[in-house]
């Protein structure tokens, strides 16, 4: 089983660490139907994840079944790879500068009009799309399929991804629901954390977990 989770687990915590729904959900908790939400916020980035992870598993175990690590995953992770290096270099150009402020999105202000089912799709949408979560799930998806190992450890590995890439949504949700004034206060020192060092983290994660993708290509090349 740890054929599976190891090269998987990586790929699972640049998920947790993407920024945009860490602001995301935050903001909906501080919103006037933030419980209701909250919730259903995070149901959808679970199905998300989940059904992004289990279709790229499923593709990958399909073609691979001879239980031996495949050609197609050191040639996916090079096209990953790069992509990441080159959302960390672009990042890199569009930080914020010294005494200049960036306008958030218009969707971002608008939050606090949503409603729960919109709030589902939402987090259904940064999953897809969004570039930070989208390519670590598929690639620690896709070393999951890759892994020689058959499909219950598979199985096993897959839930593991969701629930770890998850956190970033799962733990402000609990923290919440706690209702406790240590909760808020924690809930409080997360949105500060996540708006002083969201720049940094949508650097260096993206580079860390492209270079490691990179190396891994080359080596299953070789």
């Amino acid at each position: 089983m740890g054929e599976a989770i190891g090269p998987m687990l990586a790929s699972a915590v640049a998920v947790a660490l993407s920024p945009l729904p860490l602001i995301v959900v935050l903001l909906i908790l501080a919103s006037p139907r933030g419980q209701a939400n909250g919730v259903a916020f995070t149901v959808g980035w679970l199905l998300g994840l989940a059904t992004v992870t289990a279709a790229v598993v499923a593709a990958g175990t399909a073609l691979n079944p001879a239980r031996t690590t495949p050609t197609w995953s050191s040639w996916l992770k090079l096209v990953l790879g790069t992509v990441l290096v080159l959302l960390a270099a672009r990042q890199w150009r569009e930080r914020p500068r010294p005494g200049r402020v960036t306008a958030p999105p218009a969707w971002l202000l608008s939050i606090d009009r949503l409603t729960a089912a919109r709030s589902a799709g939402l987090a259904v949408v940064l999953v897809a799309t969004h570039p930070k979560t989208l390519v670590p799930a598929v690639g620690g998806a896709a070393s999951i399929a890759a892994a020689p190992t058959g499909g219950g450890e598979k199985a096993v590995a897959a839930v593991l991804m969701v629930l770890l890439g998850s956190l970033g949504t799962l733990l402000p949700l609990v923290a919440h629901l706690r209702g406790s004034a240590q909760a808020r206060h924690t809930l409080g020192e997360w949105r500060a954390w996540t708006a002083t060092h969201s720049a940094a983290i949508m650097i260096t994660v993206p580079l860390l977990l492209g270079a490691e993708y990179l190396g891994d290509a080359v080596s299953g090349l070789r």
